[in-house]
């Protein structure tokens, strides 16, 4: 996956129905100090999902946290414990769950400006490098057949002292 791990934040999987956002914070907390505890619920049955979020402070606290309770068990069920990944949805431009879709339409107006300069400028530029190739394959041309602008100063020398 590319998504960047959050690396103080970790995803808990597997939790029994009687765990509850304190359970969940109480059997975290003896790894560091604890910033945050989530369990996204069920819309229909206003149940968690069986999966949860506990962020530390500290990266190091989430990793000792990671190592401990990977595996263990909880109420009776097995935990699942890695690194989460952000949520994505649909739309927006980073893709944030927390961001809503429109949150970026300012910025994409700006960047679709931006790439139209930055186009604009480069067919600039491609012209511009089309017509210093052409006037010097010109100059070359020239130069092969004898028709210089430029006099060549040894041969002007040359004429003068035979003169």
């Amino acid at each position: 996956m590319n998504q960047p791990v959050q690396k103080n934040t970790l995803y808990v999987g597997g939790l029994a129905e009687e765990v509850d956002e304190k359970i969940l914070h109480a059997a975290f907390v003896p790894f560091g100090e604890v910033k945050d505890v989530k369990t996204p619920l069920d819309q229909a049955t206003q149940k968690h999902r069986s999966f949860g979020f506990v962020t530390f402070l500290e990266r190091e606290d989430a990793a000792a946290a990671m190592d401990n309770m990977d595996g263990a068990e909880l109420f009776g069920r097995v935990l699942t414990v890695n690194y989460a990944f952000p949520e994505k949805i649909k739309g927006g431009e980073q893709g944030w769950a927390a961001q809503p879709v429109w949150a970026d339409a300012d910025t994409w107006f700006e960047r679709q400006q931006q790439e139209e300069e930055m186009k604009r400028l480069q067919t600039e530029q491609n012209a511009a490098m089309k017509e210093a190739e052409r006037l010097h394959r010109e100059k070359v041309a020239a130069e092969k057949n004898g028709e210089t602008d430029e006099a060549d100063p040894m041969a002007v020398a040359e004429a003068q002292a035979v003169n």
